[in-house]
This record gives C-alpha cells, sequence and structure tokens, in this order.
C-alpha cells in the first residue's frame, strides 16, 4: 500500500511540475493600457499590415467575430491591437522593434486595454465604478466590450497570459484627459502598484514605460502635462519616460499620425530592448 501511495504522490508531482514548464520563458509579454493614443487613432496604412513577424503576438481582451478574433486568444500581431476598429498604437511598433532585435528563440505578446478620452482614474479599482456610472455617453460604447471594467480586463487577460509566457513590462499611454493634475504620479502608482500584486509580480522586474502627450515642438495641446509625466519616476523607481518631441501629429494637436505612432512605438521599443540588455550584463 505504502508503495502504490509513493507512486500515486510521485504522479502528482510530476504532473505538478509539468503544468508549470508550460509557462515559456521565451514568451516575453506586454501590458499596454491607457486612453486613445495607446488605443489607436491613427488609421492604418498599407505598410502597417506587411510582413508581420508571427514571433509578434497579441491577445485579444475583446471578441472580434468580424474579424476571427476571441476575448483571452493569442494571434499575429496584425492591426489592430485594441478593440477590434481602433488604429495604430504605439503597442505595433513597440512589439516589431523587438522582435527584430531580439534572438529568434524569443517570441513577444502584447495586451491592450485602453479607452479613448478616460482619466487615470479609469484603471483604479477603487473609483472604476463610479467612474463608470458618470461617464459620458460617448464613452459608454468602449467601456461596453470590457464589461464596464478595462482594469479587471487588463488582469483577466495577463493572468490567462502568464500560463504561456512572462510578464515583462507596462506600457502607459495616458495623460492628456488628467493635464495639469499634480496627483496624476500617484494615481498611475497605484494602478501599477495593483497591477504588480494582483498578478503576482515583482516590481524590479517590470518597468514600466510611459510615453509622452504630442509634445510642445508639435503644438501639442497637453504638451505641459509631460513635466508632470516625467516626474513618475520620482514615485515609481522602474519607470522610464518615452519622448514624443518630433513625433507629428494629425491636426488636433493631441494624436499623432501614423508615422508617430511609428516613430513613439519604436521609441518604447528600443527603451525595452535597452533594459533587457542591462539585465544580462
Amino acid at each position: 500500500m505504502k508503495l502504490k501511495t509513493y507512486i500515486l504522490i510521485l504522479a502528482a508531482l510530476l504532473v505538478v511540475q509539468l503544468k508549470g514548464f508550460s509557462q515559456d520563458p521565451n514568451f516575453h509579454i506586454y501590458l499596454c493600457f491607457g486612453q486613445s493614443n495607446m488605443e489607436g487613432n491613427a488609421r492604418l496604412e498599407h505598410q502597417d499590415s506587411l510582413s508581420i513577424d508571427d514571433r509578434f503576438q497579441m491577445m485579444s481582451a475583446v471578441d472580434c467575430p468580424d474579424s476571427g478574433r476571441e476575448k483571452g486568444h493569442w494571434y499575429t500581431a496584425v492591426p489592430p491591437l485594441c478593440r477590434c476598429r481602433t488604429g495604430l498604437t504605439p503597442a505595433d511598433y513597440f512589439g516589431r522593434t523587438l522582435v527584430e532585435n531580439l534572438p529568434k528563440h524569443i517570441k513577444v505578446g502584447v495586451i491592450n486595454v485602453a479607452v479613448g478620452g478616460c482619466k487615470i482614474e479609469l484603471f483604479d479599482k477603487d473609483s472604476c465604478e463610479s467612474y463608470v456610472e458618470t461617464a459620458p455617453f460617448w464613452m459608454k460604447g468602449m467601456l461596453k466590450p470590457y464589461d464596464n471594467d478595462p482594469y479587471a480586463r487588463l488582469v483577466e487577460m495577463a493572468k490567462l497570459a502568464q500560463k504561456d509566457g512572462v510578464i515583462k513590462g507596462i506600457l502607459l499611454h495616458q495623460g492628456e484627459s488628467n493635464t495639469g493634475d499634480s496627483l496624476w504620479t500617484e494615481k498611475v502608482k497605484g494602478v501599477y502598484d495593483n497591477l504588480i500584486a494582483d498578478l503576482g509580480l515583482q516590481a524590479e522586474n517590470v518597468p514600466l514605460l510611459a510615453g509622452e502627450m504630442v509634445s510642445e515642438d508639435q503644438g501639442g495641446s497637453c504638451a505641459s502635462m509631460n513635466k508632470i509625466i516625467a516626474t513618475l519616476p520620482d514615485v515609481i523607481p522602474n519607470a522610464y519616460i518615452i519622448s514624443s518631441v518630433g513625433c507629428p501629429q494629425r491636426g488636433d494637436r493631441l494624436h499623432f499620425t501614423a508615422e508617430g505612432y511609428r516613430m513613439l512605438g519604436k521609441r518604447y521599443g528600443e527603451k525595452m530592448l535597452s533594459l533587457l540588455l542591462e539585465d544580462h550584463q
């Protein structure tokens, strides 16, 4: 009887070990969140759908029947990467930059949950419900695919993704709707800390990359927010600021052109590559 019991225990341990090995350390996953510039405001151009390496994957955070995508499943990262009919985002060329420069055995996956026009409070677990209740009519259609809780959806998708790979970083582009808010950095820290805790991560291993608003040199109407964004590393030591200087805007002084998103996304990617290089030195 004892021998049979030992065999059963050994078999159970082996199953647990095999399940643990299903997480691929060479599959690097990045969480992306924010408002319209992370959601993707520029129309896709022909070049944006060409020659996408299948090592660059996206997990759909919503169901998109027309494109055959289901929530919680991985697909080659053909844009749009946010919801079903959003545009080009920094996440597109962030991922492309990584796979172009990382060893061939490394895959990259992104999960993008963003809502145009939202304040950072939408991603705060304590204020989300009240925020949604008072959200303008035009925003409610963007919230509905996330079951009115974008933060919870991001965490839900991230937990699924952790079965397949390792979360290596978080990308943020948000701030236009909080322009002038001196407490923005603390609010972002609250969201970041919640993500770290809810996903069982170690903050020192998960940098936060935060992009600037359309810059002053491009006539950005929220460029003043960049001074506040610049102080984010003061409250999150593992935060890094991605410059938007020179990234063209589409004429509304708020959103980038497709070229602007390509430039900004590449800068996110180059910063992450430098951080990964530091980790291996």
